[in-house]
């Protein structure tokens, strides 16, 4: 596996629990946690243009912000870290394969989190209904 995607990959879990922290344990706020960490990722590219490859300059704060989205989700609704940390590796999966499809358009990387956090909230729905088949 590729070094570049590994580092992507956990870029998008960091950035999805780090703006989960942010909004809810130091009460920042659902778009100032975002926003902040979208303005961290874009300012390190835009400081240190040389220090990554031209791939990870272009990917790396595209999915940093985006991955953010899911950490604005509301400690009511998702709780878990690990799940958190999922969504993230779920939305970046997305935006990889669909990067394509949204190119030109508005609202691809808040569609692709959005879906990605869903995802993530089915899972112990689909759990809870197997096993209960399964008893």
């Amino acid at each position: 596996m590729n070094i570049e995607l590994v580092l992507v990959f956990c870029s998008g879990c960091f950035s999805a629990i780090l703006t989960y922290v942010l909004n809810n344990k130091l009460n920042l706020g659902a778009v100032r946690a975002s926003a902040l960490v979208g303005c961290l990722a874009g300012g390190f590219v835009l400081l240190f243009p040389h220090v990554m490859s031209d791939y990870l300059t272009h990917t790396l704060p595209l999915v940093f912000f985006g991955a953010s989205f899911i950490g604005m989700v509301s400690s009511e609704v998702l709780s878990n870290y690990f799940l958190i940390a999922l969504s993230g590796g779920i939305f970046t999966c997305l935006f990889l394969n669909s990067s394509r499809l949204f190119h030109g358009f508005g609202g691809g990387l808040g569609i692709a989190a959005c879906v990605a956090l869903l995802i993530t909230l089915a899972i112990p729905v689909i759990v809870n209904k197997v096993r209960s088949k399964t008893k």
